[in-house]
């Protein structure tokens, strides 16, 4: 059972990065070749016009800083509020657990922590909303919002 939730997880999660490898803008090379004009008898010949290298203008970061970059505030609390708070939010908290704030996120449900920072293997949110069990009313996460949720888990959790 769990190799296939590690392999569902890797799936959803290699949708996500194929997703937001195909949204990124390309860029046109600042050397491009040329071919000039030969006979038909002789091998094409590329002439290749370069620019200086960009320079670094800051000292690497001591700590690698993740790509996706996802953030709670921006990235994971909106997915909560449209389709966990009718749940986990109101009057009525399922399992005790509620997802209005962070710090109610964090602090888990009765049964225990429900988010395991840097990972999300062992997170318990992780699970259900990769094998579709949450949430149990209403649309089903996207992959992209799952892995939203699964990479900031894996980035730490944090409150950003």
């Amino acid at each position: 059972m769990k190799a296939v939730n590690i392999k569902v997880l890797t799936v959803i999660l290699l949708m996500g990065v194929l997703s937001a490898c195909g949204s990124q803008p390309t860029e046109q090379p600042a050397s491009s070749p040329t071919e000039e004009a030969v006979p038909a008898t002789e091998a094409p010949i590329a002439t290749y016009t370069s620019a200086p290298a960009p320079q670094p203008t800051e000292a690497p970061a001591t700590e690698p800083v993740s790509s996706s970059g996802v953030s709670f505030a921006n990235d994971i609390f909106p997915i909560l509020q449209a389709r966990c708070l009718n749940c986990h939010g109101g009057d009525r908290l399922e399992e005790g657990l509620s997802v209005k704030t962070y710090a109610d996120l964090m602090s888990g449900s009765d049964n225990g922590p429900v988010i395991t920072p840097r990972d999300a293997d062992n997170s318990l949110v992780a699970e259900l909303v990769s094998t579709q069990k949450m949430p149990k009313r209403g649309p089903k996460l996207t992959p992209a919002e799952i892995s939203l949720i699964i990479d900031w888990i894996n980035q730490g959790a944090l409150d950003n």
